[in-house]
């Protein structure tokens, strides 16, 4: 069956081309430039039959140069339209053609048999998945019995007599030299043999090379994994597909068309061996890339802090502004502040979920040190602290005695307590007498300061202290603090007691003596017996008869002392007549008890 192709032939065209790879999506796809069509599909051919080169371009080509071992056979200007330029060859040799201003296009190498019976038609270049038909052909009709094919002179056994040799899903395990031969029939025993066609399968495409982008990303950030490979410039027109996997578990939904795999963020624990596959639709040919690991970097957070106002020391009553941002961690960012106080105790500040933190107006207790947590879901990232000063005035000290009393004695040990309510630490607390300075204590803590001194006579006065936080001194109220030497002040009460001893012991002496006159029958200074008319002059009437002293005791003790002090009042009744005045003394004098 000269001249005729079988529809069983998967191909229809050779596509010769000259390449111009330029990479798109991760694989290199082919752009063909002027391309070589043959029709029948076959290399070889009975010398007297005829092939039809068609040369085609990118649309129809509207200049074409055919060529022959470097001569020119044809040059064509325009072209019909719906129709591409042709060239009819019945001589062996190279082909090739240029579409328009385009490269030449590859040369394709057909055979004429001469004086042969029996021919092996071959196809153009045989490619991986192909599926491949080898014909034996003679002049005239003959019985497929008696055809037998060959590979690397080894006869083939088919599965039933054929004068074609399919290959399904060629491979490289296909490569070889075949031919075939027939029984001649006016010769017994003898054969004739077919011309030796070399298959050479070639690759559709190379084994694919998994690439990362970047090559070392950073903890959290995205990754494109790229699956490059080639296809053969010949089959510039086939379908492939890709398929990535991660320590052999398949990414994403599967194989699709795409040479690209888009991971939105990678970790260090995803650090692992990535290999991608590249197939075609049909699944005839697939290969895969060797393992690839992706070395993860942990992520180096690039913290920027900024406050308002610039400086870090501020008054009460200020707007605090903090401001966090970060570089070189993807996103998207979460943020939290956190305050640590004096005491490094932590508190989470609540609604800050913000990169800016605001304080209308700060107070005594904002103060402390505060610091921004940037989370990206998968990792926290903590800048470095703020500290934030807060400064307020001290409000005016309070002075305190530990006794409460404000009279001491000498030798007492006082302690002086000073405090104020309000006002930012460091507080110094100083202490005077007099205005003279007793000594200071800084304190950070809100309960004040003490100074404890001896009392002495020579410190009664006035006690005072100040607070200063270097906003300004505050001074307290003054205290007067009075101290007594009672070691000195004996001298008076002993004194006080000779006197009035003395003057109770010349009482009793002048009592007992009005008692004696008395009691030896001397006369009265007046005879109430005695009638008031008797005329006769008598003893004189005395007006200025002292009286008896009424004494009356007065005590005083001291509670701290074990000596009592008594004092003896003396008091005079007013004067009578001196008729009245002649009762007797004894019925009005008293004796004076001591208690």
């Amino acid at each position: 069956m000269p001249g005729s192709a079988s529809p069983c032939v998967a191909f229809t065209q050779l596509w010769l081309t000259l390449l111009v790879v330029t990479p798109v999506n991760g694989q290199h796809e082919t752009a063909p430039l002027s391309v070589v069509s043959l029709q029948p599909p076959w290399t070889t051919f009975f010398r007297g039959e005829t092939v039809t080169l068609t040369c085609n371009g990118f649309g129809l080509p509207q200049k074409t140069k055919w060529y022959q071992k470097n001569k020119t056979l044809r040059q064509t200007q325009g072209v019909l339209v719906g129709k591409a330029p042709t060239l009819m060859v019945r001589e062996s040799g190279e082909y090739w053609c240029q579409a328009n201003s385009l490269p030449p296009s590859t040369p394709v190498h057909l055979v004429f048999y001469k004086e042969v019976s029996l021919v092996l038609r071959a196809p153009p270049p045989v490619f991986e998945g192909d599926s491949v038909v080898l014909r034996c052909d003679t002049k005239r009709s003959i019985a497929a019995e008696t055809l037998t094919f060959y590979k690397n002179n080894r006869a083939l056994e088919l599965p039933h007599p054929s004068s074609e040799l399919h290959i399904r899903h060629a491979n490289l395990k296909d490569n070889g030299q075949y031919k075939c031969s027939r029984k001649s029939t006016w010769a017994w025993g003898s054969v004739i043999s077919s011309n030796t066609v070399e298959v050479q399968v070639q690759e559709l495409f190379p084994h694919p090379v998994l690439m990362a982008r970047p090559s070392q990303p950073i903890d959290g950030s995205p990754v494109t994994l790229t699956c490059r490979t080639q296809l053969s410039a010949q089959r510039s027109d086939a379908q492939i597909q890709f398929c990535f996997f991660r320590n052999y578990q398949a990414l994403g939904s599967g194989c699709n068309s795409s040479s690209e795999f888009h991971i939105p963020a990678i970790w260090t624990e995803d650090s692992m061996w990535y290999r991608c596959k590249a197939e075609t639709k049909n699944s005839q040919v697939e290969k895969q890339s060797r393992a690839f690991k992706i070395p993860v970097q942990r992520a180096l957070a690039d913290f920027q802090t900024s406050i308002i106002p610039a400086s870090k020391l501020m008054f009460e009553g200020q707007l605090l502004l903090l401001n966090c941002s970060i570089k070189g961690v993807p996103g998207p960012l979460t943020f939290s502040w956190y305050k640590r106080d004096v005491l490094n105790k932590e508190t989470k500040i609540p609604k800050s979920s913000e990169a800016e933190f605001k304080i209308s107006k700060v107070n005594i207790s904002d103060a402390g040190e505060y610091y921004c947590e940037a989370n990206n879901s998968r990792r926290s990232f903590v800048s470095r602290a703020i500290p934030i000063t807060i400064k307020v005035p001290v409000s005016q000290p309070v002075l305190n005695l530990s006794t409460g009393k404000t009279q001491a004695l000498e030798g007492d040990l006082m302690t002086l307590h000073c405090q104020s309510q309000r006002g930012s630490p460091y507080i110094l607390y100083e202490f005077y007498y007099e205005n003279v300075s007793l000594g200071n204590s800084s304190t950070l803590s809100g309960e004040g300061a003490s100074f404890n001194f001896s009392m002495s006579t020579e410190r009664s006065g006035n006690y005072y202290c100040t607070a200063d936080n270097g906003l300004g001194a505050q001074r307290s109220e003054a205290i007067w603090i009075s101290v007594f030497d009672m070691t000195k002040n004996r001298t008076v009460p002993v004194a006080t007691g000779i006197t009035v001893g003395l003057l109770i012991m010349a009482v009793g002496v002048f009592l007992f003596y009005c008692w004696f006159s008395r009691k030896s029958g001397g006369k009265p200074t007046s005879d109430d017996s005695r009638s008031p008319s008797y005329s006769e002059p008598q003893e004189p009437t005395y007006y200025n008869v002292p009286a008896c002293i009424e004494l009356q005791p007065v005590y005083s003790n001291d509670p701290k002392e074990n000596v009592i002090y008594t004092e003896v009042r003396g008091t005079q009744p007013r004067r009578k007549h001196a008729v009245q005045e002649s009762e007797s003394p004894r019925s009005r004098c008293q004796m004076a008890e001591k208690n």
